[in-house]
């Protein structure tokens, strides 16, 4: 189990060594379109999930949505910080 910080530390770091092998650098690669496209579809997953798919599915989904997020915080040079400052 991750905290938010540790997945996006662990995140930097793929993208850091730039490894061709690495999804988050894939989809680094790909440019901003390719994930804001993820984004759309992983939280229609998440709404999906927490209205027919109960708990444990909806926390997956949400799971998925946060990796994407943290890809495009990446691709945008954002960092958790830059974030919490509007929570």
């Amino acid at each position: 189990m991750k905290s938010f910080e540790e997945l996006f530390a662990e995140l930097s770091a793929k993208v850091a060594t730039a490894d061709p092998q690495s999804g988050t650098v894939k989809a680094i690669n790909q440019g901003k379109h390719f994930i804001g496209k993820k984004i759309v579809e992983e939280a229609a997953e998440v709404w999906m999930a927490a209205e027919y798919e109960g708990k444990e599915r909806c926390a997956e989904e949400i799971s998925q949505l946060l990796y994407h997020l943290q890809v495009m915080m990446l691709a945008n040079g954002i960092t958790p910080k830059d974030v919490y400052k509007y929570l």
